[in-house]
Order: C-alpha cells, then sequence, then structure tokens
C-alpha cells in the first residue's frame, strides 16, 4: 500500500459505508455501536489504491473499541468506475486426504482478490467458506456496481453435487449479477449468468448430474465385479480353528486336530476300552485287551 494509515483512513472515510451504513467523514461501526477496528471491505474497495489489500485498520485517533461517534460531515464521492474486475476464489476437497494445493495456485494465478477454501463433502448442504465467499462477491457488487464481479472456482464440481443445488447457486448469481469463472475443464472461461447465461447455466448444471450419475453407476458395477470375485468369509467354526491352528503353531505344539479328528480319535479310544466277549481282564495288563479264559 502506498498510502499513510492516516491518507487511507480519509481516503475510505470520503465513502458511504454499504455494510454499517457510515457516512462520510466517520469510521466504521460494529452492531452494539462501538467504532471497529477495521474499516468494512465493500467501503475500502471503493478507493482504487486499496484495492489489493486485505483490511485496512481504523486510526486510533478514531477510537477503535469505544462508543461510535459520527464525524464531520463530507461530500460523497461518487465510486470510480473500472473495467478492471474483482475476482473471488474457492477451493474445495471431499476430504483431509485430498491435495488441494494445486486448486490455491490456480486461484492465485488468476489474481484473485480474495480466496476462500475448505475441506468439506458437497453432501453436507451449509458450507461455511462457501457462504463466505459468496457474501463477499455481493458486498462487492454491492459496493461498486458499475465493477464486474466474478465468483472463480477450479472445476464446476467444487461447487455442487446435482442440478439442484447448481440451479441454486446459478439463481443467487444472477440476482446479484455476479459473473461464474471456471478455470478447468471442457467449459472453460467466464460465464454471465443474465441473458443467455442463464440458459448456460441450466444446461450446465444437467451435464454436471448426468456425469455424477454415470461416475455413481460405474462405481456401483465395479463393487458388485469385486464382490463376486471376493472369497466367501469364513464361518465361526472356520475362524476358532484358524485361531486354534496359530496358536498352537505358535506354542511350537504343531498343527492342532481339527473338531472331527478329534471326535473319531475320543471313539476309537472308547472302543478299545471295551472288553471282548470271551477275553478277562489281566491287571497290568493294557486296557482294552485280556486273554481268553
Amino acid at each position: 500500500m502506498d498510502l499513510t494509515p492516516d491518507q487511507a483512513a480519509l481516503a475510505v472515510e470520503r465513502h458511504d459505508c454499504p455494510n454499517c451504513d457510515a457516512p462520510a467523514g466517520s469510521a466504521c461501526r460494529t452492531r452494539g455501536g462501538k467504532t471497529a477496528a477495521k474499516y468494512h471491505t465493500p467501503r475500502f474497495v471503493l478507493v482504487p489504491a486499496l484495492r489489493e489489500e486485505l483490511e485496512v485498520s481504523v486510526p486510533a485517533d478514531r477510537g477503535p473499541g469505544r462508543t461510535w461517534k459520527q464525524g464531520p460531515t463530507l461530500a460523497v464521492v461518487p465510486a470510480p468506475r473500472t473495467e478492471r474486475p474483482v475476482r473471488i476464489g474457492y477451493a474445495r476437497t471431499s476430504t483431509a486426504r485430498q491435495e488441494l494445493a494445486s486448486q490455491l495456485e490456480a486461484l492465485r494465478r488468476a489474481e484473485c482478490h480474495k480466496i476462500f477454501s475448505e475441506q468439506i463433502s458437497t453432501r453436507i448442504k451449509v458450507r461455511p467458506e462457501l457462504e463466505k465467499a459468496l457474501a463477499l462477491a455481493h458486498q462487492f457488487k454491492e459496493a461498486a456496481p458499475e465493477t464486474p464481479v466474478i465468483f472463480t472456482v477450479h472445476e464446476l464440481k467444487r461447487l455442487a453435487r446435482n442440478a439442484a443445488e447448481l440451479m441454486t447457486l446459478s439463481a443467487e448469481l444472477q440476482a446479484g449479477g455476479i459473473q461464474l469463472e471456471l478455470l478447468t475443464g471442457p467449459l472453460t472461461g467466464i460465464y454471465d449468468p443474465n441473458g443467455m447465461g442463464a440458459m448456460f447455466f441450466a444446461v450446465l448444471a444437467v451435464a454436471e448430474q448426468i456425469e455424477r450419475n454415470h461416475i455413481r453407476e460405474k462405481t456401483l458395477e465395479g463393487q458388485v465385479v469385486a464382490a463376486s470375485k471376493r472369497q466367501p468369509r469364513r464361518t465361526a467354526e472356520g475362524h476358532r480353528r484358524r485361531h486354534a491352528h496359530l496358536r498352537h503353531r505358535a506354542q511350537g505344539q504343531g498343527r492342532p486336530r481339527s473338531r472331527d479328528r478329534g471326535e473319531a480319535h475320543h471313539q476309537d479310544r472308547q472302543k478299545r476300552r471295551q472288553v471282548p466277549l470271551g477275553c478277562v481282564a489281566v491287571p497290568g495288563a493294557r486296557r482294552g485287551r485280556g486273554r481268553r479264559r
């Protein structure tokens, strides 16, 4: 910023604030009736030299944090007409594991005035950073109606997950006179939601919905094929035998006998203990055997 803090404050206060309705000659105020610590963005962007700034502080002599008092009345300076657009960038990924840096870098190359980003699924209807980005775009447009305001995203699917949400967003941008810019994809470019642009938004929304449905169908088909090739799950008995086998191997006892083999062995031992007819058990002899009388 080439201006000093006092010069910046004087330049900002030559305009009315579209956010808090503070008149020219006064600092911005909060909802609680206090003097704000910073000038509201829709107000200081009216000064060409401050449009690239992210914030402009209120000087200490205005009493930030104290009860707001109106300053001397000044003549309002009309907003300068400029053709240089204001870009508001928005980046999003569905999960924290997905990479977000490439979107942010593309938005910086597009010279976005401010960039909002978040890692949240489109299944969640309320996306805080998206709402903040749209609100700031509307504030810029209200403060400088003659200045083009562009809402910039890396690709269309970062905005919504179905045609209904895209149409709702289209209506909101159309009502505010805000343009939409896509940085990648077959429809790269800037689109005005007014006139023919409204029809384009509708076609765009339907195309995006068709693409999502196609991806979903392919995903379900892949899951069905994978399930058909998957080996059947082990039963509770199979898990018991597997765990017993691993336990015996860890103890160095070799492979354990299965339940069927164990039962057969037990029945065989019971048969051996029975004394056959015509035989007499001899003390000291092996059990299950004897000699004839």
